[in-house]
């Protein structure tokens, strides 16, 4: 009997080192292609991932007031000084494409996002660029105020809810110009957070707070008489408003009673490191604060990224205020590139670790970029003549610049895209029909998109 157990064992001895051999040499193999047992287990958790998590969405990073084009994406280190500005410049982990060396992060995950560095419009006021980038249409008479609808309105109003839970469209933490519905009505509006989780501490949406002594029964033998007095209304309605306002109202009920949109927005269930790894506001410091602007929107990117891994459709996060024109380089360097390095990498990188990547087209940029000289004030100033945007996800390959700027970035130079370019890119990735026209309040037919094609470099 020992002997045959001293056999066996010598069996299964020689059996793991065959075993064992082969994974070396398929390790060996893998490390020749530039892959891991990391790539390959990360390849088959995405293959396995739920449908559901492989819908299409997307998440538009609005960095309100104008990032600075040549002080983070599109770094002149040639120019004099005057316009190349105070940072440095750095290569990144693709060959050949050189950030600001205020990002350093965003450089060491730079082969899973691009650059569009050839943008352009005609607009240099804030309000009226929100108009263009959202809308593609130019501003109204008022440009805090839509004429035209927003990208998400477009999106809530053709494609609808992934899940009736959950809205389709979400701003964080509320709408700015640009972002509403105009004649699509109220029932295409942002779902406005209000709540800002910009701070450690507990979050909570407002919208899913009950007053104190109130429960959801109560609250429920209210909506019935409610829907009562609607009914009636309805009857006398003529213009379809009060339609669409009850289905607003249906549709934040379904909101406020489901489980799957509080566990959505609940981002204190969130890990403390993942958490730590977007980046908390630091304790608040009022001369900081009136130098760099006090920038507070790293959770609102995580959140953003808990929301489209729920179902929303497309979420607009605010991470205003670029408008760098007094002690710009003092603000950028104590706030906002920091800041922004160490979210968009985090939300970048966890989005790729969850599967999610592929499936959501992630648009950081805004309304404009700066002037290529710096004024007397050691600022830049409002610039739509040229500016960049950072495109990752939604089935683009990173590591690539799209267009660029002459040697100063003032204008394009090669390969020219507009702000209609990148929205045509962003409907294509989310199924919406561009050619598709809604009647404004006059009667007059409108296309989703005057003008625009997909930017087709990126895929």
């Amino acid at each position: 009997m020992t002997q045959k157990a001293d056999i066996r064992g010598c069996a299964d001895m020689q059996r793991t080192v065959r075993m064992n051999r082969r994974g070396f040499v398929k390790a060996g193999i893998l490390g020749a292609t530039g892959l891991s047992l990391a790539d390959l287990l990360k390849s088959e958790a995405k293959a396995n991932a739920p449908v559901q998590s492989r819908r299409p969405n997307a998440i538009i990073l609005w960095m309100r007031g104008g990032p600075s084009h040549i002080d983070m994406w599109d770094p002149k280190p040639d120019a004099p000084v005057e316009y190349r500005g105070e940072f440095g410049v750095m290569r990144t982990n693709v060959p050949g494409i050189l950030l600001s060396d205020m990002l350093p992060r965003c450089g060491r995950v730079m082969d899973k996002w691009s650059i569009l560095r050839s943008l352009h419009h005609h607009d240099a006021g804030h309000s009226t660029g929100d108009q263009i980038c959202f809308t593609g249409y130019n501003a109204g008479p008022n440009p805090d105020e839509n004429i035209y609808p927003s990208c998400g309105a477009i999106v809530s109003r053709q494609l609808g809810h992934l899940t009736p839970e959950l809205p389709s469209y979400v701003m964080i933490p509320r709408n700015v110009p640009g972002t509403g519905a105009a004649y699509l009505g109220v029932a295409h509006k942002a779902f406005e957070t209000q709540a800002d989780p910009a701070v450690r501490g507990p979050f909570r949406v407002p919208n899913f707070t009950l007053p104190a002594g109130v429960t959801l029964e109560q609250v429920g033998d209210r909506r019935g008489l409610l829907n009562s007095f609607d009914t009636l209304r309805r009857d006398l309605d003529n213009s379809g408003q009060m339609t669409a306002l009850v289905r607003y109202q249906q549709q934040a009920w379904d909101i406020l009673t489901s489980p799957a949109a509080r566990a959505a927005f609940d981002l204190d269930s969130e890990p403390e490191r993942v958490r730590e790894r977007y980046g908390f506001m630091p304790a608040f410091n009022p001369q900081a604060a009136n130098r760099c602007g006090a920038p507070a929107w790293s959770q609102r990117i995580l959140l953003a990224r808990r929301l489209v891994e729920a179902g929303v459709r497309l979420v607009t996060v605010d991470l205003r205020w670029w408008d760098t024109h007094v002690l710009g380089f003092e603000s950028l360097r104590l706030g906002f590139l920091p800041r922004f390095d160490q979210a968009y990498s985090a939300l970048i990188e966890d989005l790729d670790q969850r599967g999610l990547l592929e499936s959501t087209l992630v648009i950081a940029w805004g309304e404009f970029g700066r002037t290529p000289r710096v004024n007397n004030d050691a600022g830049r100033d409002h610039y739509p003549n040229v500016f960049s945007a950072a495109i990752a996800g939604g089935g683009t390959r990173g590591g690539q610049v799209i267009g660029e700027s002459d040697s100063r970035g003032a204008f394009p130079k090669t390969n020219p895209k507009s702000p209609q370019d990148v929205l045509a890119t962003l409907y294509r990735h989310l199924g919406v029909d561009v050619t598709t026209q809604y009647v404004d309040n006059s009667g007059r037919p409108h296309p989703v998109l005057p003008s625009g094609r997909v930017i087709e470099e990126l895929f």
